[in-house]
């Protein structure tokens, strides 16, 4: 069982980008989702005078979320999908919102650099191909006590998320995308879930990575057990 990686990967998005909002926004909660994980990173005053990293903004549902509770801080927002990011700036934006085309992998490259206040990575880190070395680029970025959340499919380890996981993608999602030339993404969809960390996992990987305070929280629905929030701080330095 194999996913898509690095070129392969920006293309499929590249090719999706057309039809990706529609498809997404047939997903009960899915905005809404996002808007929760963005509250649940406590940020003060409706982010005055804060920098923050959109790390894989893809068509721009995160920036939004971002907006909609942080409506005063400063955003960047990355993707490494040419076609998505074009979709996402092409939106009307209030000032504020900076888009750039880069890897996660190579944020320096692009003129990306800190220090941010807080990263938001949303559905990025199981299409990573090496999610340790974008954890550790993510903690450089960080101010010190910055703070962090990463909204991602991860799995409970219940069977029975794993099997609704399933029902979902391949009886309503991949015949879909199939129809509109993207089946090769959404069967990648689908395996980059079943193959990445539980949410046990990934809490982990982000402690070993250095991230302090770190907290899984379910979202709601039908994605409960499947999809999570994940709450870290980059350490506070000493004094």
């Amino acid at each position: 069982m194999t996913v898509l990686r690095d070129e392969d990967l920006a293309a499929a998005f590249d090719h999706a980008s057309r039809s990706y909002d529609a498809l997404v926004a047939a997903n009960p909660g899915y905005h809404a989702h996002l808007r929760r994980s963005v509250r649940r990173l406590g940020l003060p005053g409706h982010g005055q005078g804060l920098r923050v990293l959109d790390l894989g903004c893809g068509t721009g549902a995160s920036t939004a979320a971002l907006r909609s509770v942080l409506p005063a801080a400063r955003v960047t927002a990355v993707d490494a999908s040419a076609g998505m990011l074009a979709r996402a700036a092409a939106k009307p934006w209030a000032p504020g919102v900076t888009f750039v085309h880069a890897p996660a992998e190579r944020l320096a490259e692009a003129g990306v650099t800190g220090p941010f206040d807080a990263v938001f990575a949303a559905y990025l880190f199981r299409n990573v191909t090496d999610p340790d070395a974008v954890l550790a680029t993510v903690r450089d970025v960080l101010r010190h006590g910055g703070r962090l959340a990463v909204h991602e499919y991860t799995l409970s380890g219940r069977r029975a998320d794993r099997a609704v996981w399933t029902l979902v993608c391949r009886g309503v999602v991949q015949p879909v995308a199939t129809l509109l030339g993207d089946g090769a993404l959404y069967r990648h969809l689908w395996r980059s879930v079943v193959m990445f960390d539980t949410a046990d996992g990934f809490a982990g990987r982000l402690r070993a990575a250095g991230f302090t305070g770190v907290r899984a929280l379910p979202l709601p629905g039908w994605q409960t057990g499947i999809t999570h929030t994940f709450l870290a701080r980059r350490q506070e330095s000493a004094r």
